[in-house]
C-alpha cells in the first residue's frame, strides 16, 4: 500500500483539541505508548503518534475507495452524530448516528428485511399510498417509518455488508465493534485514553468528546475516500 501525503498537521490538531485525554484515574494501562504527558489531571495524546495512524488509515481507505469498496461510519453520541452524518454524506457512505441495533451487522438477513419494509414505506408515502388507507392504519404505518427512518436512514441504500467500518468512540460503540470482529470487517477506530488500542486494525487515539476533535478526523479520512473515489474514476 504506497503512502500518501495527507496535510495532517500537528498545529491544526492542538487547536481541535484532539490531544486532551481523559482524567488519569480513568484510562487504559494499554494506551500508554499512545500517551506523551500529565496534564492537570488528564493524559495527553502523543500527535506525532496520531498523526501517524491518521495517514495509515487514509492511505487504507483510499486505496479501498479506489477500488469501489463500501464503507460504514458508526458514531451514536451526540457530540459526534452530526458529524457523522455529514462526513458520510459527503463521501457518500453508509452511517448509523441515532443507535446502534445489536445484530445489525451479525444477523443482516434481519436488517435486510427491515430494509426492504423501510423502502416500500418510503415508496408507499412518496406515492401517496399511505393517504389512501384508514386514518388509524396510515397512522400506525407513518410510525413505523418514522422509528425505521430514525435507526436505518443512513444505512437505506446499503444492499451488503460494508468493506471497511469507521467507528467514532470505541466504548460508546463496543457493540458495532464486537460484530465486526466476529465477521472480520476491516474497522478503523478513534480511541480516547480510556480505549484498548488493540481490538481495531487501526486505531487513531484522538480525543473522543470534543467535537471539534472528531470533525476534523473524519474529515481527514473524508478526504482519502473521495480522491479515492476520484481515482477510480480517472484509471477505471
Amino acid at each position: 500500500m504506497a503512502r500518501r501525503y495527507w496535510n495532517i498537521n500537528l498545529e491544526e490538531m492542538l487547536e481541535a483539541g484532539v490531544h486532551f485525554g481523559h482524567g488519569t484515574r480513568k484510562w487504559n494501562p494499554r494506551m500508554a505508548p499512545y500517551i506523551s504527558a500529565k496534564r492537570k489531571g488528564i493524559h495527553i495524546t502523543n500527535l506525532t503518534r496520531t498523526a501517524r495512524f491518521l495517514s495509515e488509515a487514509c492511505d487504507l481507505l483510499f486505496d479501498a475507495a479506489s477500488k469501489r469498496k463500501q464503507f460504514l461510519i458508526v458514531g451514536t453520541k451526540n457530540k459526534a452524530a452530526d458529524s457523522v452524518a455529514r462526513a458520510a454524506i459527503r463521501a457518500r457512505c453508509h452511517y448509523v448516528n441515532k443507535k446502534w441495533l445489536g445484530g445489525m451487522l451479525t444477523n443482516w438477513p434481519t436488517t435486510e428485511t427491515r430494509l426492504h419494509k423501510f423502502r416500500d414505506l418510503r415508496t408507499e408515502q412518496n406515492t401517496g399510498g399511505l393517504n389512501r388507507l384508514p386514518k388509524r392504519d396510515a397512522a400506525m404505518l407513518k410510525r413505523q417509518l418514522s422509528r425505521l427512518q430514525t435507526y436505518l436512514g443512513g444505512i437505506k441504500y446499503m444492499t451488503r455488508l460494508p468493506d471497511i467500518v469507521i467507528i467514532v468512540d470505541q466504548q460508546e460503540e463496543y457493540t458495532a465493534l464486537r460484530e465486526c470482529i466476529t465477521l472480520g470487517i476491516p474497522t478503523i477506530c478513534l480511541i480516547d485514553t480510556n480505549c484498548d488500542p488493540d481490538l481495531a486494525d487501526i486505531s487513531i487515539p484522538a480525543n473522543d468528546d470534543a467535537i471539534a476533535s472528531i470533525r476534523l478526523i473524519l474529515n481527514k479520512l473524508v478526504v482519502a475516500i473521495c480522491e479515492g473515489r476520484s481515482s477510480y474514476i480517472r484509471n477505471p
